[in-house]
């Protein structure tokens, strides 16, 4: 293996930071997959992954990234012609659209400006206009664009039509407030690797009766996805049906005992701490958020440039002089904005050192950058 520096300070979007004791469990021997052990550690993973996505619907993990999730909601669901409406404001919403085209959708889109978030009236126009919509998703938290999405109040409208509620909380699950039972979220999907604080590429997915009855009425077009494998192999025997990833099972296990430990509701205001103060600093040193303040996401920031800042010259130096990492803008927007992640294990510190090599940073590429510091720490003080 090439050298690689492993004492980096990762503030983007994910893959976040992992403890050493979420860390530690990957180093635990591997035990066979079709065990009773195995099917032990598997189902106090999905009890714990239930009690975090605040459900009583059925919950499975998957080997592979969020993708594969969002991929396994839409292929179970949706049959060629039918209508999906897809609520788009940044990267990861644009992607389901993306995957219902695969899957030969009728696609309507819902797009708000970058930055902003959806409206609920938008939603329900729609629906009103088109009620024989089968399928409409949305991104909680649009990472790309730093915009949380007000899934709850979509939610209840989504309710009202015949349609399945499909929810991505890849960057919001444990860390922002996301109750699926309440929310009316017929499928929720979430990766590892974000506000859960574990290694990427196991991902998990609920699943509510109302959407068992559309899925054992569409047509499965996925051999790996197929959710109806996944049912019968966990019911019967508490496996997966293809050979899972022993070892990110471990990992993620322990992870969700941290958080559960921690508690759902202090992971939510710990997660507003940190925005509130990362926001503040940025403020204080002049530089433009680019989400609007009422679409604000609490587990990531995005600010514009100021005018002359060259993106990789500024993520640069606070990746070779600093050793933290933060993200750059994607698609329209790439260039243009920077993206600060403050989820999983980020604390205090992370943030502050953060900001502070944010200021340096700007000041080395001659934009006067002060007082980001002291008003992150005057919110966190409070």
């Amino acid at each position: 293996m090439k050298e690689i520096n492993f004492d980096r300070i990762l503030m983007i979007p994910g893959p976040t930071m992992v403890s050493s004791t979420v860390l530690s469990t990957m180093a635990y021997p591997i035990i066979g997959h079709r065990t009773k052990d195995y099917g032990n550690i598997l189902e106090d993973t999905v009890e714990k992954m239930k009690r975090v996505f605040r459900t009583k619907g059925d919950v499975f993990t998957i080997t592979g990234s969020g993708t594969a999730a969002m991929d396994m909601a839409i292929t179970n669901t949706v049959d060629k012609g039918d209508k999906v409406l897809v609520i788009a404001n940044g990267n990861f919403g644009e992607r389901f659209s993306k995957i219902a085209e695969v899957y030969g959708a009728n696609i309507i889109m819902l797009e708000n400006e970058w930055g902003d978030n959806a409206k609920p009236q938008d939603v329900k126009k729609i629906l009103e206009e088109n009620p024989d919509i089968k399928v409409v998703t949305i991104v909680h938290n649009e990472t790309s664009t730093g915009v949380a999405n007000p899934i709850k109040e979509i939610g209840e409208i989504v309710k009202e039509y015949n349609a399945l509620y499909i929810v991505d909380t890849v960057s919001s699950l444990g860390g922002d407030y996301v109750d699926v039972d309440k929310f009316n979220i017929d499928i929720c999907v979430t990766g590892s690797q974000k506000c859960l604080a574990a290694p990427p590429g196991i991902s998990a997915i609920s699943i509510s009766e109302k959407a068992w009855e559309v899925i054992n009425s569409t047509k499965s077009k996925s051999f790996y996805l197929d959710i109806k494998a996944y049912k019968k192999r966990y019911e019967s025997k508490k496996e997966t049906p293809y050979t899972p990833s022993v070892s990110l099972t471990y990992a993620l296990s322990k992870a969700l005992d941290r958080v559960l430990e921690e508690g759902l509701e202090n992971r939510v205001k710990r997660h507003k701490r940190l925005a509130k103060a990362t926001i503040a600093g940025l403020e204080a040193m002049g530089i433009e958020l680019f989400a609007k303040e009422w679409a604000r996401s609490i587990t990531v920031t995005s600010a514009k440039y100021p005018e002359g800042i060259v993106d990789s010259e500024f993520r640069g130096i606070l990746s070779n002089k600093y050793n933290i990492s933060i993200a750059g803008g994607q698609g329209q927007v790439s260039g243009k904005i920077f993206r600060v992640g403050h989820m999983g294990e980020a604390r205090e510190y992370h943030v502050l050192g953060t900001l502070g090599a944010i200021e340096m940073a700007f000041n080395e590429l001659g934009y006067n950058a002060e007082g980001g510091v002291n008003a992150a720490m005057d919110v966190l003080k409070l």
